[in-house]
C-alpha cells in the first residue's frame, strides 16, 4: 500500500498494487499496520457496502457531527465512481475546499476521509459497489449533510446528474453564517 498525500490536509489516497495472473486478482484491501499513522489512534468499528445502479447518480454529501464524527475509508469493489471529500473543519486552512479521486475495481485505490468532512460520490459505471470502513458507529441524531450542488462548493460532477434521492436533493445549502464543524 502506497499512501499518497492530497492537497487537502488529512485526506489521503491509498494506492494498492493488485497481484494479477490468469486465475484472477488479489490485493490487500485493508491493513491497520500499514495505515496506522492515517488512522490516528482510531479503529474500524463498522463496515458497510453500497451498490448504486445508475451512472450519474450522486449519493451524498454526508457526515456525522461530533461526538460521533467518523473517519471513512472508501474502496470501490465493482465499477467506477468519482469520490469527493469536502472539508467542513472550522479551524482548517482548507475549510470548504474539496478533493476527489476516481475509485474503481481496476485501480484498487482507497480514499481516506477524515472526521469533519462530508463525503459523496458520482457513479461512473452502472452497478458500482463501494466498501466503507468507519471509525464510528452510525448515530442518526448526529447525521449531517450538505447539498451536492451547493454553489459555494462548485463541484464539477463529471456526468450529467441523475437519480439523486429526495433527501440528498433537499439538504441545506451552505449559508453565509455556516461556521463548520469543531472537532
Amino acid at each position: 500500500m502506497k499512501i499518497v498525500f492530497t492537497p487537502i490536509q488529512d485526506v489521503y489516497l491509498v494506492e494498492t498494487t493488485p497481484f494479477q495472473d490468469e486465475r484472477g486478482v488479489f490485493y490487500r484491501a485493508f491493513c491497520d499496520r500499514e495505515i496506522d499513522a492515517l488512522l490516528q489512534g482510531e479503529t474500524i468499528c463498522q463496515v458497510n457496502v453500497s451498490r448504486t445502479e445508475a451512472a450519474g447518480a450522486i449519493p451524498g454529501m454526508h457526515f456525522q457531527y461530533p461526538p460521533h464524527a467518523e473517519m471513512k475509508l472508501i474502496r470501490c469493489l465493482k465499477g467506477r465512481v468519482w469520490d469527493v471529500a469536502v472539508n467542513l473543519r472550522t479551524d482548517s486552512s482548507t475549510f470548504l475546499q474539496w478533493d476527489q479521486a476516481e475509485l474503481s475495481a481496476d485501480n484498487a485505490y482507497m480514499m481516506v476521509i477524515p472526521q469533519g468532512f462530508a463525503h459523496g460520490f458520482q457513479v461512473l459505471e452502472p452497478g458500482s459497489e463501494l466498501l466503507y470502513l468507519h471509525t464510528a458507529y452510525y448515530e442518526p441524531q448526529s447525521d449531517g449533510a450538505i447539498r451536492y450542488s451547493d454553489p459555494k462548493l462548485n463541484i464539477p460532477w463529471p456526468l450529467k446528474v441523475r437519480d439523486v434521492s429526495d433527501g440528498d436533493s433537499s439538504h441545506p445549502l451552505l449559508s453565509e453564517d455556516f461556521r463548520g464543524i469543531v472537532l
